[in-house]
């Protein structure tokens, strides 16, 4: 606003040559660096500014800027990894069109990438040579990435729907050129979905991917350079399971899909995160809902949901789905901000319906195309675009924590009328206060009481067998009329809303949902309702020292799940699975550890008990050679679900067959469930195996990964000793995120009885991580420190260990922003109770 007010572009972690104005260096009274800003004074209106700096990428661990994987260079600069690169104003913005010319020796760094076009290329004096990049685009400096090194290329094309031809190359070490090829087709479907979904057709002559082993995240859009880190790119059926290919689908989909949504349009600033994440978060969901085929899709999303954000929600650095205040950005890139936004987004298509969600985006893109925008700026493309009011829907963005749905019924037999009251609430906290309603969505339908969906009308509307209701009261009262019996109802068909719900049905009623609802979604939470009654049951009679009770309506459940299975094996595989000691754990305080893991453990023997004659014929099928299409997909996971159950109840001859798996399986899927399985289950083979995929895989580090999850998640309290063994081993690395995930984030993060050993060496085992990773990679450090946020839930034995690492992370001389943020957080989080 004032053309001669002072400059002050940010700047970390390099060491300053030169500042020149217009090609003069500038005079010592107009610079002044101070801290992470340097200041110029004097400037006119418009003016030429040059940097010279020493950037040492070697010593880079925390893996923001310019750093060293391996014998290669690349960059991550989202959010703020510019401006450790060079000075520069890196907010998202400022928006600029970017020309890059790369120098390096050509034997060193024969491939030298940046965004855009190529340009120009040629040799230099001694053996160096040059590439010249030019990004027609503005876009800001988060986005900006450069790779040099020596990488094999597996190359293709894609031709746009206007006829262009688009250059595809994926770069990674040579030996792994064969694992690029689902990869590049999964690009290749991306960008012809995003053109028959959205109407969005790329936009540059290449689009390159690279694959890194060192990377703090999943992968990064970077304007037609995304780097990846290798898990998500790198697959073949020997080391990679149908987890991990449709996860690459998925992440390959997202970063495409940014393209339009965060780069093309992107935020106005961090607070606006979710505008990007989490509309690009919902359209790979979409994206690999389609590709897969699958009726399962939506439930494991909503799976995720309710194990990574719902907990977030519930714990000291709750914060909605667009903050209102951070310390340090690189905490906010949360599953409130990705998944509840998917949600939140999803919303809009709920209420819009598919035709009018499409109007929305694209005024969206007409109105933003090159510009840095807000989330209410979406939120009016989707409005005016289809003629509605949706400034209620903008408190999604400001609430804190998971709304409750509360439902209660009125049958009136002799009216044939059942009416439902629907009241809505909000958690305790300051930011709620004065929000009022929400505007909540609700799908929900009716199921005779022989399990037949009924098509009735809603007070008087269009008879339909899933009605849409658009809640925007505290309170609401809506009837169902002509009903011979009473009916059961369906509520929140699709998860149609990121909300807890409060739904007084007995167990019959649930298990008639379970077996005969028709959406899938609904299916599935009911059977986690009823699942959660049995093990809730449970929970009490071993914490009071008494023996659980049978749970034959849970058991007879299940069998006709099994009698079932062939019509969807997949949806088969979700149905047949218990809550986690973790969802378990979510709403006691204080938490059972032992009571809950002891539960959980006896319903899967009495369920496998209960149900071997029938999953017995499943046991002995013959598994077919591999091949990734959906159909292949969903029978293995079901008939991989049925071992882990036979194998936990200590079934006649189960472990037998899941060892004869393992060494039979001609895929990594069979082969990783099996192992699993013995590990989890502590089988007196699961030493041999685990040895035999050392062996087989030791020099693979992605596989090793897997190696060390599932013994880091063997649900057993001396899983800790195995972890403190496991870091000492050759292929951990400190300096490696992924080996840091899966080791020692796996124990912390998804084996609660571990963890929350009663000795507190889980807690001080994660604690020293913590401060070790602090000094190396503070995200890391900050993600993995996450794990002590619900310490005020549990006993006061745990209570003190775990209150006590807290206070030795926060008495660090040094400590950065990232776990500071996160350990204040936690210890103020007892302050306020």
């Amino acid at each position: 606003a004032a053309p001669a007010a002072p400059l002050g572009p940010a700047g970390v972690g390099r060491e300053p040559l030169a500042v020149t104005v217009a090609g003069a260096p500038v005079a010592a009274e107009r610079l002044d660096i101070s801290g992470e800003t340097l200041t110029l004074r004097g400037l006119a209106d418009r003016a030429e500014i040059g940097t010279e700096v020493i950037i040492r990428p070697d010593r880079n661990t925390a893996l923001e800027g310019l750093y060293r994987s391996g014998g290669s260079l690349l960059t991550q600069c989202e959010a703020e990894g510019f401006r450790k690169i060079t000075w520069f104003a890196d907010r998202p913005d400022v928006m600029t069109r970017f020309r890059v010319r790369l120098e390096a020796d050509r034997e060193r760094y024969p491939l030298l990438l940046s965004n855009g076009n190529l340009e120009e290329t040629g040799d230099l004096d001694d053996g160096r040579h040059f590439a010249t990049w030019n990004d027609p685009f503005r876009k800001p400096s988060y986005l900006f990435a450069v790779v040099a090194g020596d990488l094999g290329c597996r190359a293709d094309t894609f031709e746009t729907k206007s006829g262009r031809k688009v250059d595809l190359k994926f770069y990674s070490e040579p030996a792994n050129l064969d694992r690029l090829d689902h990869a590049m087709e999964s690009l290749k479907h991306a960008m012809a979905w995003d053109e028959r979904r959205f109407g969005r057709e790329y936009d540059l002559d290449a689009y390159h991917v690279v694959a890194t082993h060192d990377f703090n995240m999943g992968a990064m859009e970077n304007k037609g350079l995304n780097i990846f880190n290798a898990r998500y790119v790198l697959a073949d059926h020997e080391t990679a399971t149908d987890d991990d290919f449709e996860a690459i689908e998925s992440v390959i989909g997202h970063e495409y899909f940014h393209n339009w949504t965060g780069n093309r349009v992107t935020c106005r600033d961090w607070f606006q995160l979710t505008l990007k994440e989490g509309l690009t978060v919902y359209r790979d969901q979409e994206f690999s809902a389609e590709m897969r085929r699958s009726s399962t899709k939506r439930i494991e999303d909503v799976r995720a949901l309710m194990a990574r954000q719902f907990p977030e929600d519930a714990g000291p650095m709750a914060h909605p789905v667009r903050p209102e205040r951070y310390l340090e950005i690189n905490n906010f890139y949360t599953a409130t901000v990705y998944e509840k936004g998917a949600e939140v987004v999803r919303m809009y298509a709920t209420l819009l319906g598919r035709d009018g969600f499409r109007r929305g985006m694209d005024r969206y893109f007409e109105r933003h195309d090159g510009e840095a925008v807000t989330c209410d700026d979406f939120r009016a493309a989707m409005a005016d675009a289809n003629g509605t009011d949706l400034e209620q829907f903008e408190r999604w963005y400001r609430q804190v924590g998971t709304p409750t749905l509360a439902v209660e019924e009125d049958w009136d037999a002799e009216a044939g009328r059942l009416t439902l009251r629907l009241a809505q609430s909000l958690p305790e906290h300051e930011d709620n206060a004065d929000l009022g309603p929400l505007q909540i969505p609700v799908r929900l339908g009716l199921l005779d009481a022989d399990g037949t969906s009924l098509s009735l009308p809603l007070e008087g509307g269009t008879p339909e067998e899933t009605h849409l209701v658009d809640f925007r009261e505290r309170e609401v009262q809506f009837a169902f009329d002509g009903l011979e019996r009473r009916p059961v109802v369906s509520m929140l068909r699709g998860f149609s809303a990121p909300v807890r719900l409060e739904h007084d049905q007995d167990d019959r009623s649930l298990a008639l949902l379970l077996a005969h609802d028709p959406d899938p979604m609904a299916r599935w939470l009911a059977g986690r309702r009823l699942a959660g009654r049995v093990l809730d049951a449970a929970i009490e009679a071993l914490d009071a020292g008494r023996t659980p009770r049978e749970a034959p309506l849970l058991a007879e459940a299940w069998r006709g799940i099994v009698a079932r299975a062939d019509e969807d094996p997949g949806l088969a595989a979700e149905l047949l699975t218990l809550p986690t000691e973790s969802e378990l754990a979510r709403d006691r305080d204080p938490v059972p550890v032992e009571a809950i893991h002891a539960a959980r453990r006896h319903a899967l023997r009495e369920l496998g008990t209960a149900l071997s004659e029938e999953i017995e014929p499943v046991l002995g099928e013959a598994r077919p050679a591999w091949v990734f299409e959906p159909a292949d997909v969903a029978r293995r996971r079901w008939r991989n679900a049925v071992l882990r159950l036979a194998v936990a109840a200590g079934l006649t001859e189960a472990e037998a067959r899941a060892e004869t798996q393992y060494l039979e399986a001609d895929n990594m899927t069979d082969r990783q469930a099996a192992l699993a399985a013995l590990v989890h289950a502590g089988a007196p083979a699961a030493t041999r195996v685990l040895a035999d995929f050392e062996q087989r895989h030791g020099d693979d580090p992605l596989v090793m990964d897997k190696w060390f999850a599932i013994q880091a998640t063997a649900p057993t309290p001396e899983s800790v000793d195995v972890v403190a063994r496991l870091v000492e081993h050759p292929a951990f690395s400190w300096n490696n995120p992924n080996k840091v995930r899966s080791l020692i984030g796996s124990l912390a993060q998804a084996n609660p009885v571990a963890f929350h050993r009663a000795d507190g060496d889980g807690y001080r085992l994660v604690g020293e991580a913590v401060a070790r990773l602090d000094e190396i990679n503070p995200q890391v450090a900050s993600r993995l420190a996450a794990a002590f946020n619900r310490w005020t839930a549990h006993d006061a034995e745990r209570r003190a260990l775990m209150k006590k690492e807290l206070e030795k992370l926060a008495g660090r001389e040094q400590s950065s922003p990232d776990v500071e943020e996160i350990v204040r957080a936690a210890l103020g989080s007892c302050e306020a109770e």
